[in-house]
Protein backbone atom coordinates (compact mmCIF):
# COMPACT_ATOMS: atom_id res chain seq x y z
CA UNK A 1 0.00 0.00 0.00
CA UNK A 2 1.51 2.91 -1.07
CA UNK A 3 2.43 5.58 1.82
CA UNK A 4 0.73 8.94 1.87
CA UNK A 5 3.15 11.78 1.99
CA UNK A 6 1.92 14.05 -0.41
CA UNK A 7 1.15 17.81 1.02
CA UNK A 8 -2.14 17.97 -0.78
CA UNK A 9 -3.18 14.25 0.83
CA UNK A 10 -2.41 15.10 4.49
CA UNK A 11 -4.67 18.55 3.69
CA UNK A 12 -7.33 17.04 2.67
CA UNK A 13 -6.94 14.26 5.99
CA UNK A 14 -7.09 17.32 7.93
CA UNK A 15 -10.01 19.05 6.48
CA UNK A 16 -12.06 15.40 6.76
CA UNK A 17 -11.11 15.23 10.20
CA UNK A 18 -12.20 18.90 11.26
CA UNK A 19 -15.14 18.62 9.46
CA UNK A 20 -16.38 15.26 11.28
CA UNK A 21 -15.48 16.79 14.88
CA UNK A 22 -17.56 20.14 14.03
CA UNK A 23 -20.64 17.55 13.02
CA UNK A 24 -19.94 15.82 15.68
CA UNK A 25 -19.75 18.86 18.20
CA UNK A 26 -23.01 20.48 16.08
CA UNK A 27 -24.81 17.68 16.64
CA UNK A 28 -24.32 17.72 20.48
CA UNK A 29 -25.22 21.15 20.51
CA UNK A 30 -28.26 20.49 18.45
CA UNK A 31 -29.55 17.72 21.25
CA UNK A 32 -28.76 20.11 24.15
CA UNK A 33 -30.65 22.91 22.38
CA UNK A 34 -33.84 23.58 24.64
CA UNK A 35 -35.85 24.22 21.05
CA UNK A 36 -34.97 20.46 19.75
CA UNK A 37 -34.51 19.59 16.86
CA UNK A 38 -33.34 23.48 15.93
CA UNK A 39 -29.97 23.84 16.55
CA UNK A 40 -28.88 26.60 19.62
CA UNK A 41 -27.32 29.49 18.23
CA UNK A 42 -23.79 30.78 18.09
CA UNK A 43 -25.04 34.60 18.62
CA UNK A 44 -28.83 33.91 20.37
CA UNK A 45 -30.99 36.32 18.66
CA UNK A 46 -32.99 37.09 22.09
CA UNK A 47 -31.85 36.98 25.94
CA UNK A 48 -29.52 39.79 27.86
CA UNK A 49 -25.93 38.93 27.94
CA UNK A 50 -24.45 38.36 31.68
CA UNK A 51 -22.37 41.04 33.16
CA UNK A 52 -19.08 40.55 34.03
CA UNK A 53 -19.17 38.41 37.16
CA UNK A 54 -16.58 39.14 40.18
CA UNK A 55 -15.97 36.39 43.04
CA UNK A 56 -16.05 38.33 46.37
CA UNK A 57 -15.60 37.77 50.16
CA UNK A 58 -17.84 38.52 52.61
CA UNK A 59 -16.13 40.19 55.34
CA UNK A 60 -18.79 41.80 57.85
CA UNK A 61 -22.16 40.37 58.54
CA UNK A 62 -23.93 42.61 60.99
CA UNK A 63 -27.47 43.77 61.86
CA UNK A 64 -27.94 47.45 61.40
CA UNK A 65 -31.55 47.33 62.43
CA UNK A 66 -34.54 44.78 63.68
CA UNK A 67 -34.75 42.43 60.41
CA UNK A 68 -31.72 44.25 58.44
CA UNK A 69 -28.26 42.88 58.02
CA UNK A 70 -25.19 44.77 56.23
CA UNK A 71 -22.60 42.91 54.08
CA UNK A 72 -19.26 43.64 53.21
CA UNK A 73 -18.28 42.32 50.32
CA UNK A 74 -14.60 42.53 49.07
CA UNK A 75 -12.58 42.51 46.51
CA UNK A 76 -9.18 44.28 44.59
CA UNK A 77 -9.68 47.26 42.04
CA UNK A 78 -13.66 47.01 42.09
CA UNK A 79 -15.57 48.53 39.20
CA UNK A 80 -16.17 52.13 39.73
CA UNK A 81 -20.41 53.21 40.73
CA UNK A 82 -21.98 56.43 42.02
CA UNK A 83 -24.92 56.71 44.53
CA UNK A 84 -28.52 55.14 42.89
CA UNK A 85 -26.35 51.74 41.85
CA UNK A 86 -27.08 48.38 42.51
CA UNK A 87 -25.28 44.90 42.29
CA UNK A 88 -26.76 41.46 41.14
CA UNK A 89 -25.70 38.77 44.17
CA UNK A 90 -26.00 35.29 42.63
CA UNK A 91 -27.41 33.20 45.51
CA UNK A 92 -25.66 30.12 46.65
CA UNK A 93 -29.26 28.48 45.13
CA UNK A 94 -28.58 29.84 42.07
CA UNK A 95 -31.04 32.85 43.25
CA UNK A 96 -30.27 36.61 41.61
CA UNK A 97 -31.34 38.99 43.89
CA UNK A 98 -30.72 42.80 43.33
CA UNK A 99 -29.40 44.91 46.31
CA UNK A 100 -28.66 48.95 46.51
CA UNK A 101 -25.24 50.18 47.22
CA UNK A 102 -24.95 51.45 50.45
CA UNK A 103 -21.91 52.39 51.14
CA UNK A 104 -18.54 54.58 50.26
CA UNK A 105 -18.69 55.03 45.99
CA UNK A 106 -14.27 55.77 46.11
CA UNK A 107 -13.72 52.64 48.73
CA UNK A 108 -12.49 50.52 45.28
CA UNK A 109 -11.47 47.43 47.66
CA UNK A 110 -15.45 46.56 48.71
CA UNK A 111 -19.12 47.15 48.29
CA UNK A 112 -21.41 47.17 50.85
CA UNK A 113 -25.30 46.08 50.96
CA UNK A 114 -27.71 46.09 53.34
CA UNK A 115 -31.10 43.50 52.97
CA UNK A 116 -34.13 42.94 55.33
CA UNK A 117 -35.75 39.65 55.54
CA UNK A 118 -39.00 38.89 54.06
CA UNK A 119 -40.97 35.55 56.08
CA UNK A 120 -42.76 35.40 53.22
CA UNK A 121 -40.79 36.17 50.23
CA UNK A 122 -39.09 33.72 47.67
CA UNK A 123 -36.45 32.77 49.91
CA UNK A 124 -33.24 35.10 48.26
CA UNK A 125 -33.41 37.43 52.04
CA UNK A 126 -33.13 34.22 54.34
CA UNK A 127 -30.17 33.07 52.18
CA UNK A 128 -28.38 36.23 52.54
CA UNK A 129 -29.68 36.54 56.19
CA UNK A 130 -28.30 32.92 56.60
CA UNK A 131 -25.99 31.98 54.13
CA UNK A 132 -23.38 34.55 53.14
CA UNK A 133 -21.73 34.79 56.57
CA UNK A 134 -18.62 36.15 57.24
CA UNK A 135 -15.81 33.77 55.20
CA UNK A 136 -17.83 33.07 52.24
CA UNK A 137 -17.77 33.61 48.62
CA UNK A 138 -20.37 35.28 46.55
CA UNK A 139 -20.61 35.95 42.65
CA UNK A 140 -21.60 39.43 42.40
CA UNK A 141 -22.43 41.12 38.89
CA UNK A 142 -22.64 45.05 38.46
CA UNK A 143 -22.75 47.11 39.40
CA UNK A 144 -25.64 48.96 37.67
CA UNK A 145 -27.52 52.38 37.63
CA UNK A 146 -31.19 52.89 36.86
CA UNK A 147 -31.83 55.01 39.75
CA UNK A 148 -29.11 57.96 39.19
CA UNK A 149 -28.72 61.04 41.34
CA UNK A 150 -29.22 63.67 38.81
CA UNK A 151 -27.09 66.79 38.96
CA UNK A 152 -28.12 70.61 38.35
CA UNK A 153 -31.33 70.48 40.24
CA UNK A 154 -31.90 73.52 42.73
CA UNK A 155 -33.24 71.42 45.63
CA UNK A 156 -33.73 67.88 46.64
CA UNK A 157 -36.66 66.37 48.50
CA UNK A 158 -36.19 62.58 49.30
CA UNK A 159 -38.59 60.12 51.01
CA UNK A 160 -37.29 56.67 51.99
CA UNK A 161 -39.67 54.00 53.49
CA UNK A 162 -37.66 51.21 55.41
CA UNK A 163 -34.92 49.40 53.53
CA UNK A 164 -35.65 52.18 50.83
CA UNK A 165 -33.22 53.93 52.86
CA UNK A 166 -29.98 52.06 51.22
CA UNK A 167 -29.73 53.85 47.85
CA UNK A 168 -30.63 57.57 49.25
CA UNK A 169 -28.02 57.16 51.57
CA UNK A 170 -25.13 57.47 49.16
CA UNK A 171 -27.12 60.33 47.75
CA UNK A 172 -27.39 62.07 51.02
CA UNK A 173 -23.37 61.92 51.43
CA UNK A 174 -22.87 63.32 47.99
CA UNK A 175 -25.53 66.13 48.18
CA UNK A 176 -23.93 67.21 51.81
CA UNK A 177 -20.71 66.88 50.29
CA UNK A 178 -21.82 69.95 47.36
CA UNK A 179 -23.26 71.48 49.54
CA UNK A 180 -26.71 70.94 48.28
CA UNK A 181 -29.88 71.92 49.66
CA UNK A 182 -32.00 68.39 50.61
CA UNK A 183 -34.45 67.30 52.87
CA UNK A 184 -35.19 63.66 53.91
CA UNK A 185 -37.97 62.31 55.02
CA UNK A 186 -37.42 58.77 56.52
CA UNK A 187 -40.79 56.43 57.08
CA UNK A 188 -40.69 52.97 58.50
CA UNK A 189 -42.69 51.25 61.00
CA UNK A 190 -40.70 50.89 63.96
CA UNK A 191 -37.63 53.20 64.37
CA UNK A 192 -35.80 49.92 65.83
CA UNK A 193 -36.82 48.43 61.89
CA UNK A 194 -35.23 51.49 60.39
CA UNK A 195 -31.44 51.05 59.36
CA UNK A 196 -28.57 53.81 59.00
CA UNK A 197 -31.63 55.92 60.74
CA UNK A 198 -28.44 57.47 63.17
CA UNK A 199 -26.69 58.16 60.82
CA UNK A 200 -29.17 59.97 58.55
CA UNK A 201 -30.07 62.62 61.90
CA UNK A 202 -26.52 63.12 61.73
CA UNK A 203 -26.19 64.06 58.10
CA UNK A 204 -29.26 66.18 58.59
CA UNK A 205 -27.55 67.97 61.68
CA UNK A 206 -29.19 70.32 63.34
CA UNK A 207 -31.04 72.40 60.27
CA UNK A 208 -34.21 70.11 60.57
CA UNK A 209 -33.89 68.70 57.06
CA UNK A 210 -34.24 64.96 58.08
CA UNK A 211 -38.05 64.02 59.79
CA UNK A 212 -38.40 60.78 61.22
CA UNK A 213 -42.05 58.90 60.95
CA UNK A 214 -42.39 55.82 62.77
CA UNK A 215 -45.69 54.39 61.98
CA UNK A 216 -46.22 53.39 65.83
CA UNK A 217 -45.42 56.56 67.40
CA UNK A 218 -46.60 59.02 64.20
CA UNK A 219 -48.74 57.32 62.01
CA UNK A 220 -48.40 57.60 58.52
CA UNK A 221 -46.21 60.65 56.54
CA UNK A 222 -47.89 63.78 55.37
CA UNK A 223 -46.53 63.75 52.00
CA UNK A 224 -48.66 66.38 50.63
CA UNK A 225 -47.14 69.08 53.66
CA UNK A 226 -43.56 67.84 53.08
CA UNK A 227 -44.00 68.13 49.17
CA UNK A 228 -46.08 71.56 49.35
CA UNK A 229 -43.67 74.24 49.14
CA UNK A 230 -41.20 72.65 47.10
CA UNK A 231 -39.21 74.78 44.63
CA UNK A 232 -39.71 75.06 40.77
CA UNK A 233 -37.46 71.74 39.05
CA UNK A 234 -37.28 70.31 42.78
CA UNK A 235 -35.75 66.57 42.63
CA UNK A 236 -37.77 64.37 44.13
CA UNK A 237 -36.54 60.59 45.15
CA UNK A 238 -38.60 58.09 46.33
CA UNK A 239 -37.67 53.99 47.20
CA UNK A 240 -39.80 52.12 49.39
CA UNK A 241 -43.07 50.03 49.40
CA UNK A 242 -45.12 50.67 45.90
CA UNK A 243 -47.92 52.15 48.50
CA UNK A 244 -45.48 54.47 49.18
CA UNK A 245 -44.23 55.68 45.69
CA UNK A 246 -47.72 56.01 44.56
CA UNK A 247 -48.43 58.10 47.75
CA UNK A 248 -45.77 60.22 46.89
CA UNK A 249 -46.48 60.59 42.63
CA UNK A 250 -50.38 61.65 43.93
CA UNK A 251 -48.67 64.50 45.77
CA UNK A 252 -45.93 65.69 43.75
CA UNK A 253 -46.25 69.42 42.72
CA UNK A 254 -46.30 69.70 38.80
CA UNK A 255 -43.20 71.63 38.96
CA UNK A 256 -41.36 68.61 40.56
CA UNK A 257 -39.27 65.89 38.77
CA UNK A 258 -40.32 62.49 40.31
CA UNK A 259 -37.38 59.48 40.61
CA UNK A 260 -38.55 56.11 41.61
CA UNK A 261 -36.55 52.75 42.50
CA UNK A 262 -38.68 49.93 42.83
CA UNK A 263 -38.12 46.55 44.70
CA UNK A 264 -41.04 44.65 43.22
CA UNK A 265 -42.40 44.76 39.32
CA UNK A 266 -44.53 47.29 38.76
CA UNK A 267 -48.39 47.24 38.68
CA UNK A 268 -50.35 48.32 35.36
CA UNK A 269 -53.90 49.41 35.04
CA UNK A 270 -54.59 47.59 31.79
CA UNK A 271 -54.74 44.72 33.98
CA UNK A 272 -53.49 41.04 33.89
CA UNK A 273 -56.18 39.36 31.40
CA UNK A 274 -55.70 36.52 29.38
CA UNK A 275 -53.78 36.59 25.93
CA UNK A 276 -52.09 34.04 23.61
CA UNK A 277 -48.01 34.11 22.90
CA UNK A 278 -46.66 32.08 19.61
CA UNK A 279 -43.36 30.95 19.31
CA UNK A 280 -42.43 31.91 16.47
CA UNK A 281 -39.21 29.60 15.55
CA UNK A 282 -40.55 26.67 17.57
CA UNK A 283 -43.67 26.78 15.90
CA UNK A 284 -45.86 26.65 19.35
CA UNK A 285 -48.71 28.81 20.46
CA UNK A 286 -48.94 29.04 24.14
CA UNK A 287 -52.25 30.39 25.93
CA UNK A 288 -51.62 33.12 29.07
CA UNK A 289 -53.99 32.91 31.56
CA UNK A 290 -54.83 35.91 33.88
CA UNK A 291 -52.47 36.31 36.92
CA UNK A 292 -49.91 33.99 35.13
CA UNK A 293 -46.74 35.38 33.74
CA UNK A 294 -45.55 34.71 29.92
CA UNK A 295 -42.49 33.26 31.70
CA UNK A 296 -44.60 30.55 33.36
CA UNK A 297 -46.56 30.00 30.66
CA UNK A 298 -43.56 29.42 27.89
CA UNK A 299 -41.73 27.49 30.36
CA UNK A 300 -44.18 24.82 30.37
CA UNK A 301 -43.49 24.40 27.07
CA UNK A 302 -39.95 25.29 27.11
CA UNK A 303 -38.63 24.27 30.30
CA UNK A 304 -34.96 25.79 29.87
CA UNK A 305 -35.51 29.45 29.11
CA UNK A 306 -33.79 31.54 31.24
CA UNK A 307 -35.11 33.53 34.10
CA UNK A 308 -33.63 34.44 37.44
CA UNK A 309 -35.48 37.01 39.53
CA UNK A 310 -39.06 37.25 38.29
CA UNK A 311 -39.25 40.79 39.08
CA UNK A 312 -38.16 42.57 35.84
CA UNK A 313 -34.63 43.45 37.41
CA UNK A 314 -31.87 41.61 36.12
CA UNK A 315 -32.78 41.33 32.29
CA UNK A 316 -31.84 37.54 32.41
CA UNK A 317 -35.57 36.51 30.86
CA UNK A 318 -35.36 39.25 28.13
CA UNK A 319 -37.00 37.85 24.78
CA UNK A 320 -37.02 39.59 21.17
CA UNK A 321 -40.80 40.57 20.33
CA UNK A 322 -41.66 39.73 16.29
CA UNK A 323 -45.43 41.04 16.66
CA UNK A 324 -48.11 42.87 19.03
CA UNK A 325 -48.08 45.24 21.71
CA UNK A 326 -46.02 45.26 25.13
CA UNK A 327 -47.18 46.81 28.00
CA UNK A 328 -43.65 47.14 29.54
CA UNK A 329 -43.98 46.42 33.56
CA UNK A 330 -39.52 46.09 34.45
CA UNK A 331 -37.96 48.82 35.82
CA UNK A 332 -34.70 47.38 33.73
CA UNK A 333 -34.89 48.07 29.73
CA UNK A 334 -34.02 51.08 27.96
CA UNK A 335 -36.40 52.87 25.73
CA UNK A 336 -34.75 51.70 22.62
CA UNK A 337 -34.59 47.83 23.72
CA UNK A 338 -38.66 48.25 24.64
CA UNK A 339 -39.50 49.07 20.70
CA UNK A 340 -38.44 45.20 20.17
CA UNK A 341 -37.97 43.10 23.03
CA UNK A 342 -39.60 42.49 26.73
CA UNK A 343 -39.04 40.84 30.29
CA UNK A 344 -41.20 38.35 29.67
CA UNK A 345 -41.29 37.48 33.94
CA UNK A 346 -43.31 40.40 34.65
CA UNK A 347 -44.28 42.01 30.93
CA UNK A 348 -47.88 41.32 29.09
CA UNK A 349 -49.70 42.02 26.18
CA UNK A 350 -51.89 44.94 25.67
CA UNK A 351 -53.87 43.31 23.13
CA UNK A 352 -54.81 39.30 22.36
CA UNK A 353 -51.39 38.15 21.18
CA UNK A 354 -47.97 38.59 21.14
CA UNK A 355 -45.08 36.74 18.90
CA UNK A 356 -41.97 35.99 20.29
CA UNK A 357 -38.65 35.28 18.64
CA UNK A 358 -38.63 31.73 20.67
Amino acid sequence: MPRLRTPRLRTVLLVTGSALLARRALRRRIQASPLWPMPALEEPVSGRPRARALRLLVTRHESVADGVVQLRLEGQDLPAWEPGAHLDLVLPSGLIRQYSLCGDPEDTSSYTVATRLIDDGRGGSREVHEQLQEGSEVEVRGPRNRFPLTTGAPSYVFVAGGIGITPILPMLRALEARGADWRLLYAGRTRASMPFLEEAEKLGGERGRVSVVAEDEDGRPDLAGLLADSAPDTAVYCCGPEGLMEAVAAALPGHCELHLERFAPHTSADGNGPFEVELRRSGRTVPVPAGTSVLAAVRAEVPNVSYSCEQGFCGTCQQRVLEGEIDHRDELLTDSERDDSMLICVSRARGERLVLDL
